[in-house]
């Protein structure tokens, strides 16, 4: 029998399930000791808008997986870093990528078999 038990609601499941905050924290990590400006975020996260950047990058700030540090030069700059405590989410995350890994096959296989029985 398994220990787990989900903890009551406190924003970071949210968090981890949104569209962006995995690839940002994916991509500052692979990064490896170098912090990322904001334009190279944006164009190495296919897709995401200006806005949706920061939006995430503030609440990772936020939650301490993210760390940010402002040049006050002309024009500003910004850069980004993974932060200790974003660096061990990503082993927890390492941990649910292996499991849709070995399990995508049999989930693709139901959600075939539940949308060709659809009333």
């Amino acid at each position: 029998m398994s220990s787990f038990k989900p903890l009551p609601l406190n924003g970071i499941c949210t968090r981890l399930g949104d569209k962006w905050t995995v690839l940002i924290i994916w991509r500052l990590n692979i990064a490896g000791n170098r912090r990322l400006r904001f334009s190279a975020l944006k164009r190495e996260v296919e897709g995401i808008t200006q806005r949706m950047l920061t939006l995430t990058l503030r609440r990772l700030e936020r939650d301490g997986l993210v760390k940010r540090h402002y040049f006050p030069e002309i024009p500003p700059r910004v850069e980004y870093e993974i932060t200790n405590l974003g660096k061990s989410m990503l082993h927890a995350l390492e941990a649910v990528n292996l499991w849709i890994r070995e399990n995508l096959p049999h989930v693709e296989e139901s959600r075939r078999v539940y949308d060709s029985n659809e009333r």
